[in-house]
């Protein structure tokens, strides 16, 4: 049985969303000890820019036609897919970044839509019923009723491609107002950060052995 972190913050220290997944980590191994953790950090080691594009032209090229730098591309989403179908649960952390998906997430996600296996076009569905935790963390406040609800455009799409696109079985676990401890206008915001941030952590402990549970079962 294998978990497949994927880590696209561009933060090591102090990154909220890898701390969460840290205990989400924790507490799955605590429920299926001995679990592999295979790992792809994708923040701190993004993707190539210029393999998503030579991926999608293998599409509509003839094989034998392929240019070395479209082989590059094909074998590192097959690489990258390998990754992903080879997982019995998928934890995947993501920050908002300018109210969306982090570059270095985006790019994992649309390599991956190259590969025949996973492409939506075949409607396939092979990673169907897999558990997969979608940990987000987010600098200020979307809730409702909040300034800014309505703006967090990076969750959503995340779940889209998990839950529909991939057919997984998603739990998300959040926490707001990460930039409080660090962003002098938001001080008065600590103590609502902090009391996110402890609920997102419980949240991770207990969704970490329902999904493993998924895998068991």
């Amino acid at each position: 049985m294998t978990l497949l972190r994927v880590d696209t913050s561009i933060r090591t220290e102090g990154s909220v969303s890898r701390a969460l997944g840290d205990t989400f980590e924790q507490n799955w191994l605590t429920a299926r000890p001995g679990t592999p953790v295979r790992r792809r950090d994708v923040g701190r080691h993004p993707l190539p820019a210029e393999v998503w594009p030579q991926s999608v032209s293998t599409v509509w090229t003839p094989a034998e036609e392929w240019t070395d730098e479209q082989h590059a591309a094909a074998k590192l989403a097959t690489e990258l897919a390998d990754e992903l179908l080879g997982a019995d649960g998928l934890l995947l952390t993501a920050p908002l970044y300018n109210f969306g998906v982090p570059t270095q997430a985006k790019a994992w996600i649309d390599l991956l839509l190259t590969e025949p296996r996973l492409s939506p076009a075949k409607g396939q569905q092979p990673l169907k019923g897999r558990p997969a935790a979608l940990i987000v963390a987010r600098g200020g406040g979307y809730g409702p009723g909040t300034p800014r609800e309505g703006w967090d455009h990076g969750t959503p799409w995340l779940h889209r491609i998990l839950n529909d696109v991939f057919a997984m079985d998603v739990r998300v676990v959040d926490a707001e107002l990460t930039l409080a401890d660090v962003n002098p206008a938001m001080a008065e915001l600590r103590e609502l950060a902090a009391q996110s941030r402890e609920q997102a952590h419980t949240l991770a402990g207990k969704v970490a052995p329902e999904l493993a549970g998924i895998v068991a079962a």
